[in-house]
């Protein structure tokens, strides 16, 4: 049996920060050579970049997490199997709301305590992407209070902890009874990423009742104490319709790493949505439960409150796999 290579993961698990930018990029010539070769070097570099700018501040908790597009990985990745459930975005139009798809090829999600570190470290990576890329969103996040989103409640609850978060985020290495891989070896040690901005009506939102706003959550505003679930077949809570269970009751957590992004003069106020997953389809079945409802028809409240602006789905290989695209 030959010798497997030891599969490093990014850090994707990373502890929130009070800072965070995410950076989605379009490739402009995708399947040019010259491109596809700069593009493979500098995120192949990336753990390299970091270091520079994390030594600035070591206790900043700096890190940046990479995702490859559907699209991206085929042009960039062409002799790579891509990974079994990456393609793009689909669209989801419910009855009252749609979850719409938006262009992107790489993401970034830097995060640290400081925006300067986040800040130094996005110039550096443009400066050498230079101009084979064009910015499609670039949003930055902070933390607000304790961890609370716009909307004043605790956002990311529902997250896993301890050893359940390498189990709901990681891919591991499958193997059948005679021992073969079952996972493609790209896949191994990642993770998709959904991302999706959203935008909030504040002065609608802040019109309703505490307990109207609560009802719509599932859970209470100063304590975050979970309420019960709704009466079957009424609308259910945001907190119920995000909890995903398969055919024999095992329920199915992703990691959340929501940060709040806006600017009162402007009149912004938003929650940036960034959910990791070993398996696309738990973030995907929320969503439909969110925009078509369960039982159809009876959509996620919260969405009429709450508007997505983009959609997005990328892999997060290892840093293993990362780091080898610079030794082709």
């Amino acid at each position: 049996m030959s010798r497997r290579v030891p599969i490093t993961p990014q850090n994707v698990s990373a502890p929130l920060t009070s800072s965070a930018t995410f950076l989605v990029l379009r490739i402009i010539h995708p399947y040019s050579p010259s491109s596809a070769d700069t593009i493979r070097s500098t995120i192949s570099s990336v753990a390299d970049l970091s270091k520079n700018v994390a030594i600035r501040d070591l206790s900043a908790s700096f890190s940046c997490t990479v995702g490859i597009g559907s699209n991206a990985w085929s042009a960039l990745l062409p002799r790579t199997p891509k990974p079994a459930e990456l393609h793009p975005f689909r669209e989801i139009k419910g009855r009252v709301h749609t979850a719409v798809s938006t262009p992107g090829d790489l993401l970034f999600h830097i995060r640290s305590e400081r925006r300067d570190l986040n800040f130094e470290f996005e110039k550096q990576l443009l400066d050498l992407l230079g101009d084979e890329v064009e910015v499609a969103d670039d949003t930055e996040g902070f933390r607000y209070f304790d961890v609370r989103d716009l909307l004043g409640f605790v956002d990311g609850t529902a997250n896993p902890v301890g050893e359940e978060v390498n189990e709901a985020v990681l891919i591991t290495r499958d193997e059948s009874a005679t021992g073969q891989d079952v996972r493609a070896e790209a896949e191994v040690g990642g993770s998709y990423i959904v991302v999706q901005k959203y935008v909030h009506d504040m002065k609608r939102w802040s019109s309703l009742p505490t307990e109207m706003q609560e009802a719509i959550i599932g859970r209470r505003k100063w304590d975050n104490v979970e309420l019960d679930d709704a009466d079957e077949g009424k609308q259910a809570a945001h907190k119920t319709l995000t909890t995903v269970e398969d055919a024999d009751g095992n329920e199915y957590g992703i990691l959340r790493d929501n940060m709040p992004f806006g600017s009162p003069g402007r009149g912004e106020f938003g929650t940036y949505f960034i959910g990791y997953s070993a398996r696309l389809w738990v973030i995907e079945r929320m969503l439909e439960r969110m925009f078509i409802g369960n039982p159809p028809g009876l959509h996620d409240r919260l969405l009429d409150y709450s508007t997505p602006l983009t959609g997005c789905v990328f892999f997060a290989p290892s840093a293993s796999f990362l780091a080898s695209l610079g030794k082709d």
